[in-house]
């Protein structure tokens, strides 16, 4: 795979430059925009459509990626089904869960499906760590990790006891509103980016 900065790995940069933007918008509005998310969704496929069709797009005559259209659609899904679960309790925002989505389309597109779920899952899993350390530090510094406790509680109560969606999303909004001011984009950025690097330099350099 050589290095992030060879020709044939545009499209990781692409990745990258589109993850860091809707990081830097979510810290600055609180919200990922469609125009980003969507764009990245939709470039994504497009390059796994170019691929099945044979086309080259990099100076060297060598296909940017191995993955078709079905790999960045799966990746694509693989993505939006790890936010899934958050999106249904309201804990999360959509644009979060579309920038994962775009993220997906494009690794899907170029690692293909036999890897690309994995670097999905990965990734996700990444972020997830870090956004659960940002998110403990703030709520140390606020002395709200009890309250934050309770109504993660009460969430599971709703699932348990009740089965209902709608407390279960009325608790979850309770959450965001008293929960850390966290934008959860960039935790996601952070661990998207981050493994991207580790691949490169640190897997598929060995």
């Amino acid at each position: 795979m050589g290095s992030l900065f060879d020709p044939i790995n545009w499209p990781l940069w692409v990745v990258i430059v589109g993850m860091i933007l809707a990081a830097v918008i979510d810290g600055w509005k609180r919200k990922v925009p469609n125009w980003l998310t969507f764009t990245l969704v939709l470039s994504g496929w497009l390059l796994g459509l170019l691929h099945d069709f044979g086309l080259r797009l990099d100076g060297n005559g060598e296909t940017t990626g191995i993955g078709g259209i079905g790999a960045s659609l799966a990746c694509t899904a693989i993505g939006f089904f790890l936010l899934f679960p958050l999106l249904l309790v309201k804990g999360m925002g959509q644009g979060d869960v579309k920038m994962q989505m775009g993220f997906g389309a494009w690794v899907g597109s170029f690692f293909g499906l036999a890897q690309g779920w994995l670097v999905v899952v990965l990734a996700f899993c990444v972020g997830a760590i870090i956004g659960g350390i940002i998110g403990l530090g703030i709520m140390a510094v606020r002395r709200s990790y009890k309250e934050n406790v309770r109504n993660m509680q009460g969430i599971l109560m709703d699932v348990v006891v009740t089965g209902s969606l709608t407390q279960m999303q009325q608790r979850g909004e309770q959450l965001r509103d008293k929960g850390p001011k966290l934008p959860y984009g960039i935790p996601l950025c952070l661990g998207f980016v981050g493994y991207l690097v580790y691949l490169v330099y640190f897997v598929h350099n060995e």
